[in-house]
């Protein structure tokens, strides 16, 4: 079982270690920008991914590591009344974009966690989120999936408002867990660009 145990640890730090830093600093001054002009973060996800999106927006509310200001931020994954009636009302595939018209302004930022890169509702966000003019970042697994591959701008929406981040590994929890190591990474890097001292 350790023997087990300690090949389970290396396949994460492996598949962390094909993240690649450039990227992340992009997405990480698209959030600092936008925070700075008083603009909001909106973050989804399915399953497992939404409990990181509600993870990201606690520390992005609460605190990460320093002692501050609140920054703003919203996971659209906890309002199980409107995820109820939207989903009974409009279908599944709503349950987020509808959030994304009702809250999402130009200038906002909207993260999205997938694994696989092709779920429905984190698809139509997307969608809506750039008609708003909003800046997207996903954070996808295995070759991005749809989300990836998707032709923004033949379908009249800039794709330079959208920014991937492929974890190339077909194991889902090895996927979460780089997931999870970019939103800490990208905490810190807001963290201190907003609060030096």
């Amino acid at each position: 079982m350790e023997e087990r145990i300690a090949g389970l640890i290396n396949d994460s730090i492996e598949t962390k270690k094909l993240l690649v830093p450039s990227e992340i600093s992009t997405a990480a001054k698209v959030l600092i920008t936008a925070l700075k002009n008083k603009h909001k973060v909106l973050i989804c996800g399915n399953g497992g991914s939404a409990s990181q999106a509600q993870h990201f927006s606690a520390e992005l509310v609460g605190r990460f590591e320093k002692e501050r200001t609140a920054l703003p931020a919203i996971a659209l994954t906890t309002d199980t009344s409107i995820i109820t009636a939207v989903g009974n009302d409009y279908g599944f595939e709503k349950v987020f974009s509808r959030q994304v018209e009702a809250l999402g302004q130009q200038g906002d930022v909207l993260i999205t966690l997938s694994t696989s890169g092709n779920s429905k509702n984190i698809i139509a966000a997307i969608e809506t989120a750039l008609n708003k003019k909003m800046e997207v970042i996903n954070l996808l697994g295995k070759d991005g999936g749809i989300i990836a591959k998707f032709d923004w701008e033949s379908e009249l929406i800039s794709a330079t408002q959208t920014q991937n981040i492929i974890i190339p590994s077909s194991n889902t929890a090895r996927i979460q867990e780089s997931h999870l190591l970019i939103i800490h990474i990208l905490c810190k890097l807001i963290e201190d660009e907003f609060f030096k001292k």
